[in-house]
């Protein structure tokens, strides 16, 4: 049985940087749709289902973080943001507006490439979930791991990928305290350097989406100078 080709879809004006890294990707496996124009956005990932797409900033004419937001209006898969912007608040603008990861330009390909494929490994349902029990119910909140869907209050909500694997890590084992450092290393796959900034967006990004009251969250807790822990009970 032959397994179907990842689908990666690359938005960026600088067709250099496009075309080398659609070269790069193609040679890994993936099928790959390059646009440099900001309108073919939406488009192309509604005509092409991308498993992931890479979008920079900066087009002409067109804002990437909007452009995010409106993927996000119809799609959970990863985003990966290019910028020449190296400044934290623009990170986190990127992140706050449902991007998974933020590469800076100049980059090196093969690191891209890399990061890439720890967004398709993460979006793979586990070996354990596939044996045992893959809903996850709580009080006004069903998370399924397999399809990667959420129903918060009775209403489907999107989240990002990373979003999902944070929220699905913890409520896979309530009222474990997950210490800040810990969630860097599993949900990202590398150390968090000191800088808890991009996962306190993504917790924030989380209750927003799930909490009848984000101010008063009643699923992820804070656990101040530990973590975090998801509360099952949600009252």
């Amino acid at each position: 049985m032959t397994t179907a080709k990842k689908k990666v879809l690359i938005i960026d004006d600088d067709q250099d940087i496009g075309q080398l890294v659609g070269l790069y990707l193609r040679n890994e496996g993936y099928e790959v749709e390059y646009t440099p124009r900001g309108d073919e956005a939406l488009p192309l990932a509604r005509q092409m289902g991308p498993d992931l797409i890479i979008l920079d900033v900066m087009l002409p004419g067109y804002d990437g973080v909007e452009i995010c937001r409106e993927l996000r209006r119809f799609t959970d898969v990863p985003i990966l943001f290019l910028s020449g912007k190296k400044d934290e608040t623009d990170i986190i603008i990127g992140l706050m507006a449902g991007g998974d990861d933020y590469v800076t330009k100049p980059f090196r390909p093969r690191e891209l490439v890399a990061r890439v494929k720890v967004q398709l490994r993460r979006r793979q349902p586990t070996a354990a979930a596939v044996r045992g029990s893959h809903v996850l119910q709580f009080p006004d909140l069903t998370i399924d791991l397999l399809s990667r869907t959420v129903i918060a209050r009775g209403e489907r909500v999107v989240l990002s990928a990373k979003e999902f694997d944070l929220l699905a890590l913890m409520a896979r084992n309530p009222n474990r305290v997950y210490q800040v450092e810990e969630l860097f290393e599993l949900v990202w796959g590398e150390h968090s350097l000191g800088d808890t900034r991009t996962l306190i967006v993504h917790i924030s990004n989380l209750r927003k989406k799930i909490e009848a009251d984000p101010t008063k969250p009643q699923y992820i807790i804070t656990v101040r100078g530990v973590g975090y822990r998801f509360h099952p009970g949600g009252n």
